[in-house]
């Protein structure tokens, strides 16, 4: 603890991301899983969405080139930065020592854009997003009780003043129309304990409820699987944040540092842009929405391959879990035996899709 606050001390960042402060170890996990788990048949390529300043794939490829040499010599890692300062900080880091030039390229562009993505690309594909979702645009949607629909929300200015000020209006955004659909039709068995008494609690007394729903999310992955709707993803992220002030499910922690100290705020319609915004990521109802891109990009594209008549799988696992199968967590053991890269960051999980074929 004393290591990292002097960390922070050292550097401008608010928050370091566990790749970093587990380099080389974290991304040697994620290339250990890759190495496991791609399909031989194809050149591997790799996308990672939102990388920082490039440490995650520098040590995928320094792994992936020691460990799988004849994957390494074949393989394309993109990555897909919409910042132009951190997309030369990723060559900077990536190139350094005139390593893996060949094998990495930065693409400066907004993932989000299906214009980007050019031609289909039937090809399978891991895309990486570590701690991506937690800053994708959301949407908040209201309803006054149980047996009313759901609105979604606007912001309007007083004119009198620069204040903003939320406006309920009956749905007309289709991401939001799409989300909702997802949302009410989530499967009981696939629900949580706590997400089934919330439902039964706005039920049986007719309150309000407001709820904040991943639009952003599922804009990204939509576009995702119509230019690679043979992709495996893996996603890292918060299924839980503490503290948070804003009301709502899934509602964002709103925080930003006064003299030097973090201080949580209650709202998000004053911080203008100096707070910064985490969402969690509410796992279940991610793979709700995973599955529904999925299939809706495979259907509008009348998809008909090998990988139609192979299994997909999605799983959601512990971080600690997914360490100890696939990290040299050994590495990372404090000396009484406490170790960060398993007992740390407990309030996250990773999102796993992957093919399985009949033999």
């Amino acid at each position: 603890m004393q290591r990292l606050s002097d960390l922070y001390k050292e550097s401008d960042v608010s928050w370091f991301t566990p790749v970093e402060l587990f380099k080389p170890w974290y991304g040697y996990a994620l290339a250990n899983y890759i190495l496991k788990n791609y399909n031989s048949k194809f050149p591997l390529q790799i996308f990672e969405i939102g990388g920082g300043t490039g440490t995650c794939a520098k040590n995928i490829l320094d792994y992936l080139k020691i460990q799988g040499p004849v994957v390494y010599d074949k393989m394309k890692y993109i990555s897909i930065e919409i910042s132009r300062a951190l997309a030369n900080a990723q060559l900077k880091t990536v190139h350094s020592e005139r390593m893996h030039k060949s094998h990495f390229s930065v693409e400066c562009r907004d993932a989000c854009s299906q214009e980007g993505w050019g031609k289909v690309d039937e090809n399978p594909c891991f895309v990486i997003m570590l701690e991506v979702l937690d800053n994708q645009p959301h949407d908040l949607i209201y309803k006054v009780n149980s047996s009313f629909p759901w609105l979604e929300t606007r912001l309007l200015k007083r004119p009198e003043s620069e204040v903003l000020v939320e406006i309920h209006k009956p749905v007309e955004d289709p991401w939001i129309q799409r989300c909702i659909k997802i949302l009410e039709h989530e499967k009981p068995e696939l629900t949580s304990w706590l997400a089934s008494m919330k439902k039964f609690f706005h039920k049986g007394f007719r309150v309000s409820r407001k709820a904040w729903i991943p639009t952003g999310c599922m804009q990204l992955l939509e576009g995702l699987y119509t230019s690679h709707p043979n992709l495996s993803l893996i996603i890292c992220d918060f299924n839980i944040l503490p503290d948070v002030q804003v009301p709502g499910e899934r509602a964002p922690l709103v925080a930003k540092k006064k003299d030097g100290v973090t201080v949580d705020l209650s709202s998000y319609l004053d911080v203008k842009g100096d707070a910064d915004i985490f969402f969690p990521t509410d796992f279940q109802l991610l793979r709700q929405i995973d599955r529904h891109c999925y299939s809706s990009a495979r259907a509008n594209m009348q998809i008909h391959d090998d990988f139609s008549r192979a299994q997909r799988q999605s799983l959601i696992v512990p971080v600690s879990e997914f360490m100890k199968k696939y990290a040299d967590f050994s590495k990372t053991q404090t000396m009484d035996g406490f170790n960060p890269l398993l007992d740390d960051y407990s309030n996250m999980q990773f999102f796993l899709s992957k093919y399985f074929y009949n033999s």
